[in-house]
């Protein structure tokens, strides 16, 4: 098991031919270096497909994750800015799995019947 204790989402959309190399040149460019045990999460421009890119302490993993239908919840437009996001474990988990990790905190409460 690889352990990450961070992971971050890149806000900007990067070609999905990207291998781990340019993903690390481009983590090395946003953050300066690609720290040990963090994560950092890629999509394409529709959102649709995304890359974990992982540095292990030793080199690098990088996995692939689609969506056959519907899309990833990924900050877009203006609003979103360049900056990258950390996710929480529990974010990270709903965003592999197309749910709308940005609502998770109103999600777990039901305040209407």
């Amino acid at each position: 098991m690889i352990r990450i204790d961070a992971v971050w989402l890149a806000v900007e959309p990067i070609d999905m031919r990207a291998g781990a190399e340019r993903l690390l040149a481009s983590v090395v460019q946003v953050f300066g270096a690609a720290q040990a045990h963090h994560g950092y999460v890629f999509a394409n421009a529709r959102s649709t497909r995304i890359k974990l890119l992982v540095h292990d302490g030793f080199g690098v993993w990088c996995a692939a994750r689609r969506l056959n239908k519907g899309s990833f919840e990924w900050p877009h437009g203006p609003a979103a800015g360049t900056a990258p996001v950390t996710l929480t474990s529990d974010q990270f988990n709903a965003l592999v799995l197309g749910l709308p990790w940005q609502r998770l905190e109103q999600l777990r409460r039901i305040t209407r019947m």
